[in-house]
């Protein structure tokens, strides 16, 4: 065992360490040679090695390698000892001296940080931690602030870490989110309020943990609508209506969280506007489900606190009036209920007539109501949309005035009903049938044959009958149901020569069946026109084949035969002729 002078110092060399202490005389800033010493002297005494640590960093104190390699030997050597002992205070130092060579390195400010961190040295860890900051390139950051975050939030120390916090998100607002959460954690909810506000109205944000827009509007409600004294930054109402008309499908959920807001800020009746305005405004059965349900509750949690308040005995005659007026008004809301889940409908779909109907049903009893009701269906069913028949709606519009003994009324709404532009001449010939139907029951068959003369009137413009181009008004003339029931009429009140132009018209137009035809025949039998008769059997022949004409052609033969049998000689080559077609006409071929 020697003892060296190196640089002014006295060393204790072993016998063993004189080839390592040559090398590293003969190369001094070999970092290698350095190294392959300290490894060799990894077994030596603490202040041994230390030692030669100091010696290596004295002659390169830029080798970032052996100052790691130092740092992480120094930690490991106070691991146990309590945070106060002064080995802490030196680490410390040693840490300080290689920051002055590698403060450029975040390897060495991330040891320090986290070495400062468990000394519970709360305001210099945060010192360190704004150097490591201002010393590192931006682009070193993001390795510094999860440490840094995570140790202004776990020391208790909440506006420290607000601070920090908006600090790091103008560098990395992505994480927004996080910051939320802490605020929550720390109840500093009207600040959570606001920054989650900022995240859903900008349309850049996309959430790191994946949540959608409506998601995060959904959380924004919930927290402004359960904490009305916290929150106080913000316009609850507006942020909240400004969610109904970005999410659609989300209508019934936002509605209550406004609602709920009024009820946990102790304003009821303002509450109460709100449900009344979200059940008349909801566009779809779901939503009003949720909206009516919340406010059935509602008012029943506010009945059953005031049963409590009366039955205590505390309540005053104002407060017992209250409750009554509550429970009056929650048994109308029920009554209500089926009324406006069919506004509901309506407005989902306001061309659904069936819907229309079922409204009249539910307003049984109010005359005015059902008139008006009646009144806004005819304006707002579209006849090339409607949802079922359309004249259905102008002919239950008559049938109740006709009802109240309104027949004027009636006529009015009928002639009205004659110039709507229905999708079917099926429809408007409904409406002429029921409106002379009306004038029958009421002994009016004058004016009945009338109207039929107006519906059957030849138009202006001729058209086919499935010519979607032209209005139903003008291929009314063809429609058979209104023929039938003009038809009728005639045969009641009209002359045989009346009667008989009506069945000729409608043969004409090509519009008869065969029972037209066999019901025009047996008219002129029974009038004894007997040729004629035939011949309206002829007529019905041309116009029909088989097998639609055999009705016709076996009531004409049997006829035939029943009035000629006994003339056969004087009507010979007729008979003839009709004879002839009979083996084909009941052969088993044509059946």
């Amino acid at each position: 065992m020697i003892t060296s002078d190196t640089n002014q110092k006295n060393v204790l060399v072993e016998d063993e360490d004189i080839p390592y202490e040559e090398e590293i005389l003969r190369n001094p800033y070999s970092v290698k040679h350095w190294l392959r010493y300290i490894e060799f002297k990894k077994e030596a005494p603490k202040h041994v090695i230390n030692l030669l640590y100091e010696r290596a960093l004295r002659e390169l104190p830029g080798s970032y390698i052996i100052w790691h390699k130092y740092l992480k030997l120094r930690r490991a050597q106070i691991r146990g000892k309590c945070v106060t002992d002064p080995a802490y205070e030196d680490v410390n130092s040693a840490f300080e001296r290689a920051l002055v060579f590698m403060h450029k390195m975040p390897r060495i400010w991330i040891d320090y940080c986290e070495f400062l961190s468990i000394q519970c040295q709360i305001t210099r860890t945060r010192h360190v931690f704004d150097r490591a900051l201002r010393a590192l390139p931006i682009t070193q950051h993001h390795r510094i602030w999860p440490l840094y975050l995570k140790f202004v939030s776990s020391k208790g120390i909440p506006e420290t870490a607000v601070r920090v916090y908006r600090r790091y998100l103008k560098l990395c607002s992505e994480d927004t989110e996080d910051f939320i959460e802490y605020l929550l954690e720390i109840n500093r909810l009207d600040e959570a309020a606001v920054k989650l506000a900022e995240i859903v109205n900008n349309e850049q944000f996309v959430s790191k943990h994946g949540k959608p827009k409506h998601q995060l509007w959904n959380e924004l409600c919930e927290l402004i609508s359960k904490n009305p004294d916290d929150v106080h930054s913000l316009n609850v109402d507006a942020i909240i209506r400004d969610g109904l008309r970005r999410f659609s499908d989300q209508v019934g959920h936002f509605w209550n969280c406004l609602a709920d807001y009024y009820i946990r800020s102790g304003l009821f009746d303002r509450a109460r506007d709100i449900y009344e305005e979200a059940i008349t405004t909801v566009m779809t059965v779901r939503d009003f489900t949720q909206v009516f349900d919340a406010y059935s509750q509602c008012e029943e949690s506010l009945i059953k606190a005031k049963i409590e308040e009366v039955d205590r005995g505390g309540a005053t005659e104002e407060e017992t009036l209250e409750l009554d007026l509550r429970l009056a008004w929650f048994d109308y809301l029920l009554e209500r209920r089926p009324l406006l889940l069919n506004s509901v409908l309506l407005r989902q779909n306001p061309h659904n007539v069936h819907e229309w109907h079922r409204r009249v049903k539910l307003l049984e009893g109010k005359p005015k109501e059902i008139i008006n009701t009646y009144t806004e269906a005819v304006q707002k069913v579209d006849p090339k949309l409607a949802c079922g028949k359309l004249h259905t709606l102008w002919v239950a519009f008559a049938k109740f005035y006709e009802s109240h003994k309104q027949i004027d009324d009636a006529s009015l709404i009928f002639e009205k009903a004659t110039q709507v532009p229905y999708t079917e001449v099926d429809d408007l010939a409904s409406v002429w049938c029921e409106w002379a139907e009306m004038e029958i029951r009421h002994n009016k068959f004058e004016n009945a044959l009338k109207l039929m003369q107006r519906a059957t009137a030849m138009p202006v413009h001729k058209g086919s009958y499935h010519d979607q181009s032209l209005p139903v008004q003008e291929r009314l003339y063809k429609s058979l149901k209104v023929w039938l029931l003009y038809a009728d009429l005639e045969e009641v009140l009209g002359t045989f020569k009346s009667i008989k132009a009506v069945y000729d018209r409608i043969i004409d137009l090509r519009i008869a069946t065969p029972q037209v035809i066999i019901n025009y025949g047996v008219f002129l039998e029974e009038n004894n026109y007997f040729e004629e008769a035939f011949k309206a059997y002829e007529k019905g022949i041309s116009l029909f084949k088989w097998p639609n004409v055999y009705d016709i052609w076996n009531t004409y033969l049997v006829k035939f035969l029943k009035r000629y049998i006994l003339f056969a000689t004087c009507r010979r080559s007729r008979l003839k002729t009709h004879f002839d077609t009979i083996p084909y006409i009941f052969s088993s071929s044509n059946w």
